[in-house]
């Protein structure tokens, strides 16, 4: 039987659960997530566990932050003027908007949070939503593929898309 290995690109159906057990994405709904192991294009953590896999074997993973999404940051969480949006707009906490940050000299479309608005300012919070979570995914892999080497290349040079999250991806 094959065994996943660096290069690789592998198809898997998964659920994704926090620690309390409230499920926050699954293949059922986006369908299941193909990668090619080793460019980066999923959490360190997930990735390393799907390594040595055999088509069909299921297992149940457990990611700590910094094998997923990363311990949250407050330096993420910012007040900013309401004056930043217009009049018009409805801006109230549970409010997910893409704001634009500049960052290393480029501009970056992001997703922030608003979590509250006081007066005439709104807090907004740039961290993953799963950031600071233990997340629990049960995994099975559905297929192993050996790339064409321009399909290596053209994975490779694709922004991180993982379950729940994307970053400069143009399937998102």
């Amino acid at each position: 039987m094959q065994n996943v290995k660096t290069g690789n690109v592998v198809t898997v159906t998964y659920e994704g659960f926090l620690a309390n057990g409230e499920a926050f994405d699954s293949s059922e709904d986006s369908g299941p997530m193909k990668f090619q192991i080793g460019v980066n294009s999923v959490m360190p953590g997930f990735e390393k566990e799907v390594l040595g896999m055999t088509i069909g074997e299921s297992k149940e993973i457990n990611l700590i932050p910094e094998e997923a999404y990363g311990p949250r940051k407050e330096e993420l969480v910012h007040t900013v003027p309401r004056s930043m949006w217009k009049k018009e707009q409805e801006i109230k906490p549970g409010l997910v908007m893409g704001l634009t940050i500049e960052k290393d000299g480029e501009k970056h479309q992001v997703p922030a949070l608003v979590t509250q608005v006081e007066n005439d300012q709104v807090t907004v919070d740039f961290n993953h939503p799963l950031a600071g979570q233990q997340l629990i995914y049960k995994i099975t892999l559905d297929s192993i593929e050996e790339p064409p080497e321009q399909e290596n290349q053209a994975l490779s040079s694709l922004g991180t898309c993982s379950p729940s999250s994307c970053e400069g991806c143009s399937s998102c």
